[in-house]
């Protein structure tokens, strides 16, 4: 290196130390980029979080977002709003699945012109996603047992709230039953106790009120969704059984917060979403900039340059803490 050349070289770097000692993220010195998060029943607040997540990332990075999603719980209508997505070309896509076989064969479409696409929450794991970020939903419903198994004294009867057709919420099902048969085995659950709420409240309610009229001896319930909490918890306090039903629900929102407070829901189970949000920018937007080196070139290697699956995990929320999940006022 000759003498202008280390001249230039310092002061780029003393340049560079004195934008980061003045708070300045060096991230924001590049060309302009849109990266957009894609979900289906786009109005509920539990995508909120995940998108405050990867705002907040965006602020980092120096990066643009956009939200695109369906209103209604519709399979057609997902894809053709992912597809949309793909054809306006962003930098990266951050998607929650809505059937992991019907989305396929979009996800391997936007991975072949490449676009850096992950997944989030509910996952395509036979796609060509680089990665998926979400709870582990099994080892979920096994949390969810376990209280459930702790505050009936492993006796009695346990339903589950739930949409049977959709893949995570099937898993934190199965995980649920699987342990409740393991490890409580005086208690009886099985698919004679599940409930499709159809991802409404009112679906809940109604289904809930219907199994507790044909099974009295209920004691135990489990909705493995914030719509399902709510409808069930309605359910159970129509029934005037609050005093005897132990329920968890899973997700939260200011409704589920004040049902925990209120003593109508013991507890839920909260999902790490910023987490999702924030590190499904993060992730889409390495791959975008190459900035992984974990092989000499993984393209050509033909590997993903991520981990397949990183699991945000789950927290129980109780009336102890419930405080800390509430909004800013």
């Amino acid at each position: 290196m000759n003498r202008r050349e280390f001249l230039k070289k310092s002061s780029v770097v003393a340049a560079a130390g004195m934008l980061a000692s003045q708070g300045v993220n060096l991230l924001n010195a590049q060309d302009k980029q849109t990266y957009a998060m894609v979900t289906f029943l786009s109005g509920i607040s539990y995508w909120k979080d995940a998108y405050r997540g990867m705002q907040d990332a965006a602020a980092y990075l120096g990066v643009e977002t956009t939200y695109n999603g369906t209103e209604k719980y519709d399979i057609t209508d997902e894809v053709r709003v992912l597809d949309e997505t793909i054809g306006q070309q962003p930098d990266g896509i951050v998607l929650t699945v809505i059937q992991a076989d019907a989305v396929k064969p979009s996800i391997d479409k936007a991975i072949d012109s490449g676009l850096a696409l992950v997944t989030f929450d509910a996952d395509s794991p036979l796609s060509k996603r680089y990665s998926f970020l979400g709870t582990g939903n099994y080892q979920a419903g096994v949390s969810a047992a376990r209280y459930v198994g702790e505050k009936t004294g492993g006796k009695g009867k346990s339903a589950v709230i739930t949409v049977p057709s959709q893949n995570n919420l099937a898993q934190r099902t199965q995980g649920f039953i699987d342990t409740i048969k393991a490890e409580y085995p005086d208690i009886v659950t099985g698919d004679e106790y599940i409930v499709d709420n159809q991802n409404t409240s009112e679906g809940a309610a109604s289904g809930l009120a219907a199994l507790l009229q044909a099974e009295p001896e209920i004691n135990g319930v489990f909705s493995s969704n914030a719509q399902a909490a709510i409808g069930a918890a309605q359910a159970i306090r129509e029934a005037g059984i609050g005093d005897k039903v132990q329920h968890i629900g899973f997700d939260f929102d200011e409704g589920t917060l004040d049902l925990i407070d209120n003593g109508q829901l013991g507890a839920t189970l909260a999902q790490g979403t910023w987490q999702m949000g924030f590190w499904g920018l993060m992730s889409a937007y390495m791959v975008r900039n190459s900035k992984i080196q974990s092989v000499s070139d993984w393209k050509a290697a033909a590997i993903s340059p991520l981990p397949p699956g990183v699991d945000t995990g789950v927290v129980i929320i109780t009336k102890d803490n419930s405080k800390f999940w509430r909004a800013p006022k």
